[in-house]
C-alpha cells in the first residue's frame, strides 16, 4: 500500500518558538515543494514581527497569511497576531476573530484541526515548545485522519509542557528532536 504523498506542513509553537523555528525554517531549501503553515502565540496588542525576522533568514518565501489567500507551494505562512489561521476545504487560508481557544488567538488547535480536515492523510502536523496544552487536540485530529503527527521531544524543547501534552493526548505521535524534525522535513522534498 502506497502512503499518501504529503502536501502540507502545519506547525504550532509558543514559548521558545523563535529559537526552535530558527533551527527548522532556514534549513528548508529555496526549492522546498511544500507550504508550511505556522501558528505562534503572539500577544494580541503587538504586530507579528516574525515575518520580518524569518524573511531575512529563510530561503523560502515568508509571508503573513491573508484571508481567502490560496496556499502556494514553497511558502511559509505565519498567522497574524490576534487572528486564528484556518485552512478551508478548497485549501485556501481563512482568518477568524472567533473566541480564543486555549486562551490563545491564534490557536494551534484551530490550525491543526482545520488543516487535518482539508488535507487528511496528506498533512504533517508538528507541535513544538510551549507552556500550555494548545496543539494537543489538533495533533490528535491530524493522527485521526491518517496524517503524520509529530511532537518535539519534550527533553529537547525549551519549554516541554506543550509537546508533552500533545504526546499524552496523541500517543501515536512521533517524538522527535529538532534535528530529527529537520531531517524528516528534508526527506519530504525528495519524494
Amino acid at each position: 500500500m502506497t502512503a499518501q504523498p504529503i502536501q502540507a506542513i502545519a506547525i504550532g509553537a509558543s514559548a521558545g518558538a523563535v529559537q526552535a523555528l530558527l533551527r527548522i525554517l532556514p534549513a528548508l531549501p529555496a526549492d522546498y515543494p511544500l507550504p508550511v503553515l505556522i501558528v505562534v502565540h503572539v500577544p494580541p496588542d503587538r504586530d507579528n514581527a516574525l515575518v520580518g525576522l524569518f524573511r531575512s533568514k529563510c530561503p523560502l518565501q515568508v509571508r503573513e497569511a491573508e484571508d481567502k489567500e490560496s496556499i502556494a507551494a514553497g511558502t511559509i505562512y505565519f498567522a497574524p497576531s490576534d487572528y486564528h489561521l484556518l485552512v478551508e476545504a478548497d485549501r485556501s487560508l481563512a482568518l477568524s476573530w472567533d473566541e480564543q481557544v486555549n486562551h490563545s488567538r491564534p490557536a494551534i488547535d484551530v490550525l491543526l484541526q482545520s488543516a487535518a480536515d482539508a488535507y487528511g492523510p496528506a498533512l504533517v502536523g508538528i507541535v513544538l515548545t510551549g507552556a500550555n496544552h494548545d496543539g494537543a487536540a489538533g495533533l490528535a485530529a491530524v493522527a485521526d485522519v491518517g496524517g503524520v503527527a509529530i511532537a518535539q521531544e519534550p527533553a529537547d524543547a525549551q519549554v516541554p509542557t506543550m509537546p508533552a501534552a500533545a504526546l499524552a493526548v496523541c500517543p501515536s505521535a512521533q517524538a522527535m528532536t529538532l534535528d530529527d524534525i529537520i531531517s524528516y522535513l528534508l526527506t519530504l522534498a525528495a519524494t
